[in-house]
């Protein structure tokens, strides 16, 4: 009986698990609920722990954070190591999976050496569907969503879809049009000409870091 149950629970899991790849299987950046300080109103950045006016100040004249790394070294200088670590269980700038450091891994809240381990084997990641299958050993489905809130993978300029795209913070319908109007790309300073005509080069460096050629 008890082995019975057991392996109706796995079952169940690898039942769960493929059916959450498949849902969501196609978005390239995590399904996240975390606050993009690249993208926050200033009243959304002042509610979060531990933040004050001269902080979210100090953010928004500094974005866009092209790396993790720069928006911690912002931060660092006012909070403490345990502080930062509330923060970014509420707000964080997503790590790109195949380029990330290992520091920036270890910035996201509950990983350890062990996880940044997992993290770094299965490199280079081709597909969020990728991610939530390979980390989907080690921890559960419930982890597994929490952690894809800090990353994503960049999107194919000339091979994306329409909800790959639409997947990267910021992106709306317009952008989605102006993305897809210059296919194909032949290097990224054709990206950065052609996006540009419509925001500003601070927009442009940001929308670049979710996007490649390969």
């Amino acid at each position: 009986m008890v082995r019975t149950k057991l392996a109706s629970l796995a079952l169940l899991s690898v039942f769960m698990l493929a059916l959450y790849t498949v849902t969501i299987g196609h978005s390239q950046v995590g399904q996240s609920q975390l606050v993009n300080p690249d993208l926050a109103s200033e009243k959304e950045l002042l509610a979060l722990p531990h933040m004050n006016a001269a902080m979210v100040k100090s953010i928004l004249e500094q974005r866009p954070f092209l790396h993790t790394a720069e928006l911690n070294s912002l931060l660092v200088k006012s909070l403490s190591k345990e502080q930062l670590a509330e923060l970014f269980a509420k707000m964080f700038v997503q790590l790109n999976l195949n380029t990330a450091s290992q520091e920036e891994i270890l910035m996201i809240p509950g990983v350890g050496n062990r996880m940044l381990r997992e993290f770094r084997e299965y490199r280079p990641y081709k597909t969020m569907a990728q991610f939530r299958k390979e980390i989907g050993k080690y921890v559960d489905l419930k982890e597994v969503a929490r952690l894809e809130q800090y990353v994503f993978v960049p999107v194919s300029l000339n091979g994306a879809s329409d909800e790959d795209i639409l997947s990267i913070p910021g992106a709306g319908k317009r952008m989605l049009r102006e993305f897809k109007e210059y296919r194909p790309y032949t290097n990224i300073e054709q990206f950065r000409k052609e996006i540009g005509k419509y925001v500003d080069k601070k927009e442009v460096a940001r929308l670049e870091r979710y996007v490649t050629l390969n």
